[in-house]
């Protein structure tokens, strides 16, 4: 297995939920991690655990711009990126007609655009080093979508064929680039437009540890090896 200690990570939507838990899992693994959000209160109270460790950027992952800016703070900061945990997104469950077309091009925004903007500003730093990995946060809804989030399901789909053609392009060039698709994940996240706090499956779903592990594993595992698809269920869930 491959160590983390000191390694650089950079994790956008790191202020809840998953991406959180993927920056406390790395962290307290050894790694550096600079950590990208919109509420920058939030990753104010990580970076003064781990001042020497963690960096907070107040950024939105709509933006090419921010999203640049990110990254080249991990780089003036720590020297360089190992690896991107792409992870910034919306939950928005419904049917075709159940939301405004102004919350829907958010959604599509955030979750296609948010996460192609980082890879694009992290990659040419990882070609500079001849390595490097890449963890798209999707969900299983990107391989088989539910009947009540076709739309939420066609960002995912859209980053499950992102991560694919990336691999491709990519994987000789020593960038790892591996889809985590969990199922539902007890989370803001999970709480998206269309869903409440009082379901009662919530207490079957998945916790954020449950995949930042998943993300720390991927990370670890040696160098001659790489993991393009991880979905993940809880024993209580249904697949």
């Amino acid at each position: 297995m491959e160590t983390l200690k000191d390694t650089v990570a950079v994790v956008t939507g790191a202020s809840a939920g998953i991406g959180r838990a993927t920056a406390r899992e790395l962290l307290g693994a050894g790694a550096r991690v600079v950590l990208g959000a919109r509420r920058r209160e939030r990753l104010n109270a990580i970076e003064a655990e781990f001042p020497d460790r963690a960096v907070a950027v107040e950024m939105d992952v709509r933006s090419p711009d921010a999203c640049h800016d990110l990254v080249r703070t991990a780089v003036e900061r720590f020297g360089r990126i190992d690896s991107l945990i792409a992870n910034a997104g919306i939950g928005m469950y419904g049917g075709i007609l159940d939301q405004t077309d102004e919350a829907l091009t958010t959604m599509l925004d955030t979750n296609i655009a948010g996460t192609i903007w980082p890879i694009r500003a992290a990659v040419p730093e990882m070609l500079k080093t001849g390595r490097g990995d890449i963890v798209i946060v999707a969900s299983v809804a990107g391989f088989r979508g539910g009947a009540d989030e076709a739309v939420y399901a066609a960002t995912k789909f859209a980053q499950v064929g992102l991560a694919g053609a990336l691999d491709r392009e990519l994987r000789e060039q020593g960038i790892r680039v591996t889809t985590i698709g969990p199922a539902g994940t007890a989370t803001e996240f999970a709480m998206g437009t269309g869903r409440t706090e009082d379901m009662p499956e919530l207490q079957t779903y998945l916790q954020p540890e449950d995949i930042a592990f998943a993300i720390r594993t991927v990370l670890e595992q040696p160098r001659r090896l790489r993991t393009q698809y991880w979905t993940i269920w809880s024993m209580a869930q249904g697949s």
